[in-house]
């Protein structure tokens, strides 16, 4: 087992993997921009080392930085957290020129998941059914739109390396495809510096479902279970449950099993997460994967009992999984809301400020995942997001009171936060119905109502 981890990332998961070395007896270094000297996640690691200026590509994309820190301060391996240079299969590789294992799955898988159109064809190969769509990757528009017009509308444009929701457009005819393939497609050049796209059936009302893997390097795979993403403001998850109401146990059982097939097809170890959609008929179809921890793996740990993080530390360092998937056991059910800096009245604009009063709920089956305290400053340059609030209960109903009472106890002043948001959100009868579509056009409606009036101040 290792004895020190540089944790390359910051925010609440950069403090989530820090307080997972602590609980294994392993040493911590943080990293931090200029602007996080302050932040907690440096306070808290052994050792913390500042690696460049406040913007994100000087310091926590700077690999040649973070790889010095880690060969300076004697760190065996390196947690990149998610986001960042988690699925950055240079870094990775790097990494391993440097001797220094990266916790996480080989360079060649994430190149195999991380390339959408590769992805594919992995899956086509392995068996596990795909939504109908391009084969090869498309730069030219003329191109993408003659596939397009075969296709059939509306078409899901997307990044075939993206993520995030960056580079995604849904063109519902041909009149709007040619516009909106390119402003995917810059999303997509300015996001990820790639301009490769491919063309997906889209399909009207589908639901997310995603499935937690964990994959040893001897082989041995399971799946801990599915999280419903489905409620998504442009792209972007905002609250992600498990169980997934709607499944009954004989898909669960199949879509499981094509997890695990997915996850073998990509020659996968270390913790990820394969997507589906899901339609109204109860089809699904393979999406993509995620090779790194999720934002939403706080809800699988709470229904598992399994630390997610520890897993990935003793994977990268060789050991076995301890379990089968017959061993895998689930209780109750868990839910969990982002909390951002953003405001909601004015288009849900990002805001910057210092937190002056902070209150974070607690007690039984609520859990706060956090980088906050009083007095903390939230820089202008990074992620919005401030905290998650994962609740757990023997039922959804219960589940959903819990999650109100704990939105309704926290209290965060100074910035703009979106807890108003989410607490009307998770009170709402179509959220209570388990109407995921419902919650989503209203989410639509209260877009188009919603038009920023002027930058807030940062």
């Amino acid at each position: 087992m290792y004895q020190k981890i540089l944790i390359a990332n910051r925010g609440e998961i950069a403090v989530r993997i820090i307080r997972a070395c602590r609980e294994m007896g392993i040493a911590s270094v943080a990293v931090c921009s200029t602007a996080d000297r302050d932040a907690l996640h440096a306070q808290l690691a052994d050792e913390c080392i500042c690696i460049g200026p406040e913007r994100a590509r000087d310091s926590y994309l700077n690999m040649e930085s973070i790889l010095s820190a880690a060969v300076m301060t004697g760190a065996q391996a390196i947690h990149p957290g998610f986001g960042f240079l988690s699925e950055n299969t240079k870094f990775a590789r790097m990494c391993g020129q440097c001797e220094i294992d990266f916790i996480g799955p080989s360079p060649e898988s994430i190149d195999r998941m991380g390339d959408k159109s590769e992805a594919r064809k992995t899956m086509i190969r392995a068996g596990v059914p795909v939504i109908p769509g391009t084969e090869e990757v498309l730069t030219d528009a003329s191109l993408a739109k003659k596939a397009a017009d075969q296709m059939g509308y509306p078409v899901m444009i997307k990044a075939s390396a993206g993520g995030g929701g960056k580079g995604m457009r849904v063109a519902r005819n041909p009149e709007e495809f040619e516009e909106l393939f390119g402003i995917a497609q810059n999303e997509t050049i300015h996001a990820f510096g790639d301009d490769k796209m491919y063309l997906e059936k889209y399909l009207e009302s589908a639901r997310h479902i995603e499935f937690q893997v964990l994959a040893d390097k001897y082989g041995n795979t399971v799946h801990l279970g599915e999280r419903d993403c489905t409620i998504q403001r442009r792209h972007q998850k905002l609250v992600e449950e498990t169980p997934a109401e709607f499944l009954d146990e004989e898909l669960r059982t199949r879509m499981g099993e094509a997890a695990v097939q997915a996850a073998k097809a990509a020659g996968y170890y270390s913790a990820g997460t394969v997507e589906f959609l899901v339609d109204h008929q109860k089809n699904f179809y393979f999406m993509e994967m995620n090779t790194r921890i999720q934002v939403e793996h706080p809800v699988t740990e709470m229904v598992t009992g399994v630390d997610l993080v520890k897993q990935m530390i003793r994977i990268s360092a060789g050991e076995k999984l301890p379990w089968k998937q017959e061993d895998i056991h689930f209780a109750g059910h868990a839910m969990e809301c982002r909390i951002s800096a953003e405001d909601p009245e004015h288009g849900f604009l990002p805001c910057a400020g210092t937190v002056t009063d902070l209150y974070q709920p607690g007690g039984n089956g609520v859990r706060v995942d956090s980088f906050l305290y009083n007095g903390c400053r939230i820089p202008p340059h990074y992620d919005s997001m401030l905290a998650k609030i994962i609740v757990h209960a023997d039922t959804r109903e219960d589940a959903i009171r819990k999650m109100q009472s704990a939105l309704g106890e926290l209290v965060i002043e100074g910035i703009k936060t979106n807890i108003d948001f989410q607490y009307e959100l998770i009170g709402s009868e179509s959220f209570r119905k388990g109407d995921a579509n419902a919650v989503n056009a209203a989410l639509e409606e209260k877009m188009r109502d919603i038009q920023p009036k002027q930058k807030l101040p940062q």
